[in-house]
């Protein structure tokens, strides 16, 4: 019996579903490794976060996405370590080997050597970001409004958002448009339209990787929103009572994180250089130099694009990866040479609000109602199934009719709100 050859797939983002799927229905056996049991949407996760919509909306059980596909085997697992020499990866006390492994394990988040900050400012990465945001959220607008202390109120209805890329944008105009349209008429003793929602951006402009002109204009919508841009401001400390900004103290409840990413196992598994966001470099096959087995994809690999750009940490990017990473597979099983990868970037998109948003296309730049209308539907195209794309269209025409929130649920435990000892006001 001929001996298959034996793919290993170590996360199951948009890389490592990708190559999954090219590669389903062949006679290789593939082996796809994840710590979680479902493939996310991260785009949308701020959705999840700020209500709009529920995690089931935007996560489907990996299992399902290949119940069809005989090779294809699906391990719930934590991958420690890699054996290059024999050709294993390490998870959950097993081996399991290998002739091609791909590494397409994502990014976290970073807090620039102050990882201390990361319990007061969660990023949003995983479902359970987005719930604990959301839960934060919705927590600081109850306590508010049964607080006696006026100044616990105050601090209890500021919200800061740290990082102006599209994560901390969208986070900021969600946040906004919660507070002053879908909760404004739910409470009595607080006036949710008075919160103050701070954004955050060390850098000169908002939204960097996009035209001057467009992140002009959704620094110009936010600030239309209530937004409070604070723009050349870089975070100084973080803490259970606020965020030092530059030189301003703001008191706050919450804090969202959006500032950076880093890739974190890959570099160590394979014992390989990486730069400051963890990143391994990768040749033009995308293998690991002197490891022509080995393929990095994704927000993990350090991936030349023009010049000295790099492929950006995008879906699209890293979907490429994957369906370039089977097809180099394929073509050395039949003793062909691969062409080299090629990195097409199909543009940026950013929502700002309600009927706002910009999308970059290099040459053609889109703003407004007509960019909101496109980035809706991208990420309907992009969602995995049809069943997932018509409840995000029933959820956001829902909103869009009412201007309601139909997620606004507060989950997991947390302790009851206590009020700070001291005289009242």
């Amino acid at each position: 019996m001929t001996k298959k050859t034996k793919v290993v797939i170590v996360g199951a983002g948009f890389g490592g579903i990708a190559v999954a799927k090219r590669l389903a229905g062949s006679d290789i056996e593939v082996t796809l490794i994840d710590r979680r049991n479902y493939h996310l949407f991260q785009p949308m996760l701020y959705q999840v976060a700020t209500a709009d919509l529920s995690p089931a909306d935007i996560a489907w059980p990996i299992r399902g996405l290949f119940s069809g596909e005989r090779n294809i085997a699906v391990v719930l697992s934590e991958v420690t370590a890699t054996d290059k020499a024999a050709r294993e990866v390490v998870a959950g006390g097993r081996r399991y080997p290998y002739d091609f492994l791909i590494l397409a394990t994502g990014s976290g988040n970073s807090y620039f050597n102050h990882p201390e900050w990361e319990p007061y400012a969660p990023g949003l990465k995983r479902i359970i970001d987005a719930t604990e945001i959301r839960k934060r959220i919705l927590l600081a607008f109850e306590h508010a409004e049964i607080a006696s202390d006026a100044t616990e109120q105050r601090r209890l209805l500021n919200f800061v958002m740290v990082g102006g890329g599209p994560t901390g944008v969208e986070m900021a105009g969600a946040m906004a448009e919660l507070a002053r349209v879908a909760l404004a008429r739910d409470f009595r003793h607080i006036d949710p339209k008075a919160a103050r929602v701070v954004l955050v951006e060390a850098g000169e402009r908002l939204l960097a990787g996009f035209a001057p002109d467009l992140s002009e204009y959704a620094r110009r919508c936010l600030e239309k929103l209530g937004v409070e841009v604070q723009l050349g401001q870089p975070v100084q400390a973080v803490n259970e009572q606020g965020v030092q900004v530059g030189a301003t103290f703001i008191p706050t409840a919450t804090v969202i994180w959006a500032a950076g990413v880093k890739a974190d196992g890959p570099g160590q598994w394979l014992g390989a250089e990486t730069d400051r966001g963890g990143r391994v470099a990768v040749g033009p096959d995308l293998a690991v130099p002197g490891h022509p087995e080995i393929f990095v994809i994704g927000d993990a690999a350090k991936v030349i694009w023009e010049g000295e750009r790099l492929v950006p940490g995008l879906a699209p990017a890293a979907k490429q990866g994957g369906r370039y990473v089977a097809e180099v597979i394929r073509a050395r099983l039949e003793n062909r040479a691969p062409p080299p990868f090629r990195y097409r970037h199909v543009g940026s998109l950013a929502m700002i609000g309600r009927n706002a948003a910009v999308a970059d296309f290099g040459k053609l730049k889109l703003r407004g109602r007509l960019a909101w209308w496109f980035w809706g539907l991208v990420h309907i195209y992009l969602l995995i199934n049809a069943r997932a794309a018509t409840l995000v269209l029933l959820e956001w025409a829902w909103a869009y009719l009412t201007r309601k929130k139909g997620a606004r649920l507060i989950t997991g435990l947390r302790p009851l709100f206590v009020e700070p000892a001291g005289p009242k006001p």
